[in-house]
């Protein structure tokens, strides 16, 4: 893992008319890391990662990434090299097909005229073949994206952002909708894809057992702070049975 630091957060405060989002959050996130956010429903992980993709302007605090204020990367070019969203609902285009989905991590890269006439003949085509049989859609090119499966939509996603190749991969609750085998095998793939890449990964999860299996560092945050931020090693079950607030015998 590199020294060089992706993501250093200070001071963040996030507000909603009278709820407080985010509270004074600070942390810093190296080259090469593989974070999982935890922590209850409505503690601010979806909106920590919505600050750090620029989705969602702080109300205070600054973010820099790769040691420059967020509010620098005005060119939409240039911070799509920096960061890559993935989530929940996959944000694929359905009655189009996988290629031109895949193809989508490209267009901040590609002008108009070239996108457009992507969508009739594909540019690049090769490069989206090769990121479809890594990610176990060998063949899968021409099909209609809405024809696949929940996990097989996902990895279509996983594809569209090894296109873009963005340093910072941001992935909000990716496996939520999809049953725990399929869950698996994405959230293993993806942390091995990131990991050869030398890409940073932030994920936020409902599941523990997955933080702990496929990332090194876990992050909690409870009512928008910090709960704790520890190697996964050293996340007890003790400080997670107080973080879900579980009584003696509950799972988390």
């Amino acid at each position: 893992m590199s020294s060089k630091h992706m993501i250093e957060a200070k001071n963040l405060t996030k507000h909603f008319e009278r709820k407080i989002a985010l509270s004074s959050l600070s942390f810093t996130i190296k080259q090469g890391e593989l974070v999982a956010l935890i922590g209850p429903s409505g503690a601010g992980k979806t909106t920590l990662l919505n600050a750090i993709a620029r989705m969602v302007p702080l109300s205070s605090g600054e973010l820099l990434l790769d040691g420059q204020p967020l509010s620098a990367y005005k060119n939409g070019k240039i911070l799509a090299k920096k960061i890559g969203v993935i989530r929940q609902q996959f944000d694929l285009i359905g009655p189009l097909a996988v290629i031109h989905n895949v193809l989508a991590g490209k267009l901040s890269e590609w002008g108009t005229v070239k996108s457009l006439f992507s969508l009739l003949v594909p540019q690049e085509k090769e490069l989206a073949i090769k990121a479809l049989e890594r990610v176990g859609l060998h063949g899968k090119a021409f099909e209609i994206t809405s024809t696949l499966s929940g996990g097989e939509q996902q990895r279509v996603a996983m594809a569209r952002l090894m296109v873009q190749k963005p340093e910072v991969i941001l992935a909000d609750e990716p496996v939520a909708s999809l049953d725990p085998a399929r869950a698996d095998d994405i959230l293993a793939m993806l942390t091995k894809i990131v990991t050869e890449e030398e890409q940073t990964l932030i994920t936020s999860l409902h599941s523990v057992e997955y933080a702990r299996k496929y990332f090194t560092r876990i992050i909690s945050l409870k009512n928008g702070e910090i709960f704790f931020d520890l190697p996964t090693e050293n996340v007890t079950d003790d400080l997670l049975a107080e973080l879900y607030q579980l009584k003696s015998g509950d799972k988390v």
